[in-house]
């Protein structure tokens, strides 16, 4: 089976009764099947997001083929995403590897140097059959390892959002609306009227960064009003660290490490159903 780009797979889970699709952050593989047990359960399709850290972790190569070759396995369509690269040679890296979709971000420079970088990564991407993502604004908080101070949070204005779709053709774009990066002890403040006059606007998908801190509540109702791809990652993580933490400290050194790590992926196999639940 082959690795959808984001206009694909948006149309298969549209088929399926979903609004929105998740888009989740991958750490490590062993985490993995525990993605596609999510999918599964949920008759959704799968949008795997890996970020720079983890694509130079683990390599570009040994990602596509892992999750090409699940995706075929278990009959579940999907999308393997790069996030967050500000880097034209390291989305190129992970197109010729077989990514199917990546975000080009270019949200800490001035609107005119990322419009142009955007158009620079389309059109690698397009002819190639990859969609590409990119932000504007700046959310707030942490996102592999860089951090956007509060007062150094930038919401997206209707004006720039139209002016950057149409002179960018982009597949999707992220927008500051709220959301935190990183946050799973608070909630979001999101502003549902300036993503709906953004969506208005815009006449395109709309991604939502931060999708920890967002109650049910305002996930429905951003969903509802644009927000066609939500990226989730953080709380996914917690999960699986606290629950790797409870079992190595209970178990022995003559255990198998898998006792250690199963109930930490049926916790992300719960996280991620969870999610995908508010996406209809």
């Amino acid at each position: 089976m082959k690795l959808y780009n984001f206009p694909e797979l948006s149309q298969v889970a549209k088929a399926r009764g979903f609004k929105a699709l998740g888009s989740f952050n991958l750490h490590c593989l062993e985490m993995l099947p525990a993605f596609f047990r999510a999918a599964k359960q949920t008759n959704s399709p799968l949008m795997i997001q890996i970020s720079t850290g983890t694509a130079d972790y683990l390599g570009h190569k040994l990602l596509v083929d892992a999750v090409s070759s699940l995706a075929a396995s278990e009959q579940v369509p999907t999308c393997l995403h790069l996030d967050h690269c500000s880097d034209p040679l390291a989305i190129r890296t992970a197109i010729d590897a077989g990514f199917s979709s990546v975000m080009y971000d270019g949200s800490h420079l001035n609107i005119e140097e990322n419009i142009a970088n955007t158009r620079l990564v389309i059109a690698i991407a397009h002819p190639r059959g990859v969609s590409v993502e990119a932000e504007l604004g700046a959310i707030g908080g942490a996102e592999d390892g860089k951090m956007v101070a509060a007062e150094d949070i930038s919401f997206t204005t209707v004006e720039d959002a139209k002016r950057f779709v149409d002179e960018t053709g982009v597949d999707m774009l992220a927008v500051s609306v709220g959301t935190v990066h990183g946050l799973y002890t608070g909630k979001a403040q999101l502003q549902h009227r300036r993503l709906a006059e953004i969506t208005a606007a815009t006449g395109t998908p709309l991604v939502l960064h931060g999708g920890t801190g967002v109650s049910d509540e305002d996930m429905r109702l951003a969903v509802a009003g644009g927000i066609e791809k939500v990226n989730v990652g953080t709380e996914m993580n917690v999960q699986w660290v606290g629950r790797c933490k409870e079992m190595f400290e209970k178990g022995k050194v003559s255990d198998s490490v898998r006792k250690f790590l199963i109930p930490a992926n049926e916790a992300v196999t719960q996280v991620l159903a969870e999610k995908i639940g508010l996406f209809k």
